[in-house]
């Protein structure tokens, strides 16, 4: 059973390994620059990391965001290969949902890579049409309704 704990970066270092770590899996392998892993939503998202029993090394990423008061948007969720498959993505995605209920939202979106289509499926997302991601690669777009 993995050991790692939830929260969201709470000092520069964290912030950095943050980023330094969405960058890794989610651009870097498609040749893109670090410049292009941050939008205008950065400051107003909320920002959860999962980190190693140890708390050194970041294992998972997730941000969520509003895009009405009561439309929030789940964006750059990433698990490490060795960490997937183990509820580290599960956790996230939970602990974003409740944040999003919490400051009021009813209904949580999301643009899923193809191979991310049947995990968000089995936390009640439901698929939507296509979408075309800044990084090339096909989306589809799904959503769910917060109880």
């Amino acid at each position: 059973m993995l050991n790692y704990f939830i929260k969201s970066p709470e000092n520069k270092k964290q912030w950095d390994d943050y980023l330094l770590f969405r960058w890794e899996m989610l651009r870097k392998p498609l040749g893109m620059s670090m410049d292009s892993l941050k939008d205008d939503l950065e400051n107003s998202s909320y920002h959860i990391i999962a980190l190693e029993e140890d708390q050194k090394s970041i294992v998972g990423s997730g941000r969520v965001h509003f895009n009405s008061l009561e439309e929030s948007q789940i964006r750059y969720m990433a698990i490490s290969d060795s960490y997937r498959r183990q509820g580290v993505g599960s956790d996230i995605v939970k602990k974003l949902e409740e944040y999003a209920m919490k400051h009021g939202a009813k209904k949580m979106t999301l643009n899923a890579r193809e191979d991310a289509i049947q995990f968000y499926a089995s936390l009640g997302y439901i698929k939507g049409s296509p979408y075309k991601s800044d990084t090339g690669i096909p989306h589809t777009t799904m959503e769910k309704y917060l109880i």
